[in-house]
C-alpha cells in the first residue's frame, strides 16, 4: 500500500500494451475530485514514507522469533531441568543471587516455574533504568547466570527491540517509528479505496481478492500484486499501526490522556502504608547506626518470601514479579505477568512486616478500553497466542516488504522514458485534485484532518510539510511557465 496510482499509462513508460479481454484503466476525467486526491496523496506518501515501513518491517520480523532466540542464546540463564517436584524456598534462593552479587539494591524477584530459572533483578547507579540480574535455579539454589537487563528482557531481546521502536538513537530515533505508524493506516485505507475504485464495473470476489494472472509482465501486473497483497494484510497492518501508535512518544501520550479522561487507564494497586512504624515494614535490616537497609542494599530475603506467600494464599497463581518497595511506608507489589491468552495481570500490594494484602486489582475489573489496550500490545509484540500469534505477525513483515518492493517496482515502470517527458519522480498526478472534491466534503475532510493532525503529531506535521512545499513548487512552476508569455527576460 505505498505507491499505487490510478494515472492511465503514459507515452513511453514502459513496453506493456493493453492485452486482450483486460479492461483498461477509466479515464482521467472520469474521476472524481476526492479520487484523484486520493491518488495524489497515496503516491507521494508511499514514495516518501515506505523507506520507514521497509525499515519498521525488517526491524520487526527480527524481533518477532526473541522468543526462540533468548531460549537459545540464554539456555543456561533461562531454563534449568526440572530436578525435583517441588522448589526450594524462595528467601534461600534470593539469598543465593545476593550472596553472588552482593552490591546494588535488591529492587524486584520473579520466581521460577517449572522449567524457568528465578531472576533476581538489582538496580545499580551506572545501570539506569536497566538492572543486573542474577539467575538462580529453583531446585538447587545454583546461580546459573548474571546478565544485564531491561525490565527483565534479555540483552539480545532488549538490543532487537532498541532497533525496532529508535534503531539505537534513543529519543530522537522514537520519531521513525512512530511517523511509520502514523502513515501506515492512511496507505493502507488509501490504497484499499483505490482498488475498489480501479475495479469499478466490473468488482467480483476473484478480481479484488485474486491477482490478474492474464496480466503481461509490466505496471499492471506489478499493480495487481501490490494491491491485492495489500488487501489481504489490510486487518493485520491496521492493528499493528494502532497498537504501535498506543505506546509511541506524542500519540501514545494523547491516548493515554483519552483514557484517563474516559476513566479507562490502566489500574493499579494502592501502597500507600499509613500507621507503619519506622523500620518495620517490608522486614529491612538495619546496622546499629540506624542506616537505611536500602542505602546499604541489604533486604532481608524472608521478606520476599512471606511476600509471595501472601500473594499466592490469596490466589495469585502462575508467573508473577515481585516490586520490591525503597521506602517503609510502601507495600509491596505482586502482580501476574502472564502475557499468553488467556492474559494474567491481576496485581495486589502486600504489608511485608504483617504479609497483610492491602490492596488488590485484578484484570477482570480492568476497564475495558484498558484490556483492549493490553491485549493490543500482546498482539504487537507476537506473546498473546504464542506461536501463532509470531508467525502470524511474519506474515505481516514479510507480506509488507513485498507490498513496498512491488509499489517502487511500480513506481520505476510507470517512469517516464521520453527524452521530453522525463521527470526526477516519475510521473506525479495532477495537482489541484482538491479543487474537484465538493465544497461541503472538504469543510468535514480538513476538520478531520486538522483533528487527526493534532491527535497524530507524526501524521499532520509531515502532511503540512508537505502541502506548503507542493504549493511552493506549484507556484514557482507557474511563474515559470507564465515568465515568458509576459515578454519579460
Amino acid at each position: 500500500m505505498s505507491v499505487s496510482s490510478e494515472i492511465p499509462d503514459l507515452p513511453g513508460a514502459g513496453t506493456e500494451r493493453p492485452e486482450s479481454g483486460v479492461r483498461p484503466p477509466a479515464p482521467a476525467g472520469r474521476r472524481t475530485g476526492l479520487g484523484a486526491l486520493l491518488v495524489r496523496l497515496h503516491f507521494y506518501a508511499g514514495v516518501l514514507v515506505a523507506p520507514f515501513l521497509l525499515v519498521a518491517a525488517v526491524t520487526g520480523l527480527l524481533y518477532t522469533f526473541t522468543p526462540q532466540l533468548d531460549a537459545f542464546v540464554y539456555d543456561r540463564e533461562l531454563s534449568v531441568a526440572h530436578t525435583g517436584d517441588s522448589t526450594r524456598p524462595l528467601a534461600g534462593q534470593v539469598a543465593a543471587a545476593r550472596a553472588r552479587h552482593p552490591t546494588g539494591t535488591l529492587i524486584a524477584v520473579r520466581p521460577g516455574t517449572v522449567d524457568a530459572t528465578t531472576q533476581v533483578d538489582f538496580a545499580l547507579p551506572e545501570l539506569g533504568e536497566k538492572a543486573h540480574t542474577v539467575y538462580v535455579d529453583p531446585y538447587t539454589d545454583e546461580v546459573t547466570g548474571q546478565l544485564t537487563t531491561w525490565y527483565g528482557s534479555t540483552p539480545l531481546t532488549t538490543w532487537l527491540d532498541d532497533l525496532h521502536r529508535n534503531l539505537h538513537l534513543g529519543t530522537a530515533g522514537r520519531y521513525y517509528s512512530e511517523f511509520a505508524a502514523s502513515w501506515l493506516w492512511v496507505l493502507v485505507l488509501g490504497g484499499l479505496v483505490l482498488w475498489w475504485r480501479r475495479q469499478r464495473g466490473g468488482r467480483t470476489a476473484r478480481r479484488l481478492l485474486l491477482p490478474d494472472r492474464t496480466a503481461k509482465p509490466g505496471v499492471r501486473r506489478t499493480r495487481s500484486l501490490h494491491a491485492v497483497t495489500g488487501l489481504w494484510l489490510a486487518v493485520g497492518l491496521l492493528a499493528l499501526s494502532a497498537t504501535g501508535l498506543t505506546w509511541s512518544r506524542f500519540a501514545g501520550e494523547h491516548f493515554s490522556q483519552a483514557l484517563d479522561s474516559l476513566r479507562s487507564g490502566t489500574p493499579g494497586v494502592s501502597t500507600t502504608l499509613s500507621g507503619s512504624p519506622a523500620g518495620a515494614a517490608g522486614g529491612h535490616d538495619h546496622d546499629e547506626g540506624g542506616t537505611d537497609a536500602h542505602e546499604t542494599g541489604s533486604v532481608d530475603p524472608a521478606s520476599v518470601e512471606r511476600v509471595l506467600d501472601a500473594a499466592r494464599d490469596d490466589g495469585l497463581d502462575g508467573p508473577v514479579e515481585i516490586a520490591v518497595p525503597q521506602d517503609d511506608a510502601t507495600a509491596w507489589t505482586v502482580s501476574q505477568t502472564r502475557n499468553l491468552w488467556p492474559v494474567g495481570r491481576d496485581s495486589l500490594a502486600v504489608d511485608a512486616s504483617t504479609g497483610e494484602v492491602v490492596d488488590r486489582v485484578d484484570f477482570a475489573d480492568w476497564p475495558l478500553l484498558s484490556k483492549l489496550t493490553r491485549w493490543g500490545i500482546n498482539v504487537h509484540m507476537g506473546t498473546l497466542f504464542g506461536l501463532a500469534n509470531q508467525v502470524l505477525l511474519a506474515v505481516l513483515a514479510v507480506g509488507l516488504i513485498c507490498v513496498i518492493i512491488w509499489g517502487y517496482r511500480m513506481w520505476w515502470q510507470r517512469r517516464p522514458t521520453r527524452a521530453d517527458r522525463r521527470a526526477a519522480l516519475g510521473a506525479p498526478p495532477a495537482r489541484g485534485a482538491w479543487r474537484g472534491v465538493p465544497s461541503a466534503g472538504l469543510a468535514v475532510g480538513v476538520v478531520a484532518v486538522v483533528a487527526l493532525g493534532w491527535a497524530l503529531p507524526l501524521f499532520g506535521v509531515p502532511l503540512a510539510a508537505f502541502l506548503v512545499v507542493d504549493l511552493v513548487t506549484g507556484v514557482v512552476r507557474r511563474r515559470g511557465v507564465a515568465q515568458p508569455s509576459g515578454g519579460r527576460p
